[in-house]
């Protein structure tokens, strides 16, 4: 123990060498440089986050999307020509391809002459009436002219009844003959007769005259109110024969928009039915980035914001600007074929996504352009509120 504490004594007391303290003094120096670095780097990075970057939120899960035109056969028929190929940029209105427009052209002939048809059977409304109207006149004409005879019988029925009573009361006396009397009694007879038929006729030429009005009443309701270009059969013709131009000039199949012809399934002589799959025409220049964004990162995105976003197919040699257009009702997994079941026992928590909608510059898009699937990166300015 005495030998131990002798040894401290003279470690202690042995004198420290100028090189070791002068080391000693550079290591201190540089420990406190390197303090003051990182202070000096936290109290930078501190007031860049604070000023700077937390008022931007990016990922790279950012995709280009756009609406895509799906161009359907609207007619049935075989395919006569396809006018285009995969990936050619085509103009909205461009022949696409044609189907064969025979049974067409026919169906167009048959309507057309169905209209003429119907054109000339209202024609005949108007001229019905005419004849009608005839027949209706002719038939006043037996009213009146039975009233006339209903007048003539009356006349002489008053006659034979006058010529009847004088013999009969003359009878008495002797002074007109049994046959004289039976003669004026048959006189009689017959006047009652005439009048009855005259009667008779009258009633008939009436229910003429009613039978006539209701047949030209019915005639005139075919075309009363609107004249002949306006008749509901020429109306229903016309129509048809639209239906069957309209089925003409769908033969004939053109681009619904600018873009690019993509997914062409269809070939020469394909015989196609109303609603087949022909291809689809992508319109790049309406193209936008769906950005998606953690749930954590949107507190403070609203619509109108703006964007900075690059392409992988570019590189950062090009930046596009965008805005936020607005950000999707639910999450990716919401709108999965099978939900999440987050109410289930197993529960782990997922941070979710949603998507954000980004509208670029069409003029950065026709300048750069871009295709539906690209990957994006996105930068939201958020201070702009």
């Amino acid at each position: 123990m005495p030998d131990t504490a002798q040894t401290a004594d003279k470690i202690q007391s042995t004198p420290i060498a100028p090189s070791q303290a002068a080391g000693n003094a550079k290591r201190k120096r540089l420990l406190t440089y390197l303090g003051i670095a990182v202070a000096v780097g936290a109290v930078a990075y501190g007031a860049y986050y604070g000023l700077v970057a937390s008022h931007y939120v990016s990922t790279d899960n950012a995709y280009v999307g756009t609406d895509t035109a799906q161009v359907n056969a609207l007619v049935a028929g075989p395919v006569a020509s396809i006018a285009v190929s995969e990936t050619q940029m085509v103009k909205a209105g461009d022949v696409l391809l044609t189907i064969d427009d025979s049974d067409a052209k026919i169906a167009v002939a048959q309507a057309q002459a169905a209209l003429a048809q119907a054109q000339r059977h209202v024609q005949g409304y108007y001229a019905s009436d005419e004849a009608l109207a005839g027949q209706l006149g002719a038939r006043q004409a037996d009213v009146a002219s039975a009233d006339a005879q209903i007048a003539a019988a009356q006349a002489n029925l008053s006659n034979a009844k006058t010529e009847l009573t004088r013999r009969q009361n003359l009878s008495a006396s002797g002074a007109v003959s049994q046959e004289e009397l039976t003669t004026a009694q048959n006189a009689f007879t017959q006047a009652q007769a005439a009048l009855n038929a005259a009667q008779a006729a009258r009633a008939q030429a009436l229910a003429g005259v009613q039978a006539a009005g209701g047949q030209r009443a019915t005639n005139a309701a075919q075309f009363a109110g609107v004249d002949a270009a306006q008749n509901p059969e020429v109306l229903a013709a016309q129509a048809k024969l639209d239906a069957a131009n309209l089925a003409l000039e769908r033969t004939v199949v053109r681009a619904p928009t600018d873009g690019i012809v993509s997914k062409k399934a269809v070939q020469v002589g394909q015989q196609v039915a109303v609603g087949t799959p022909l291809m689809t025409v992508v319109p790049i220049a309406r193209a936008y980035v769906d950005a998606n964004f953690k749930e954590g990162q949107l507190r403070k995105v609203i619509p109108g914001q703006v964007v900075e976003l690059h392409s992988d197919l570019y590189g950062k040699s090009v930046t596009y600007h965008g805005t936020v257009r607005g950000i999707s009702g639910g999450t990716g997994s919401a709108f999965s074929l099978i939900p999440a079941q987050n109410a289930s026992g197993n529960w782990i928590k997922v941070v979710q996504r949603l998507p954000v909608r980004i509208d670029l510059d069409p003029k950065e898009l026709k300048a750069h352009p871009l295709r539906v699937g690209l990957s994006m990166s996105a930068k939201i300015d958020t201070s702009n509120k």
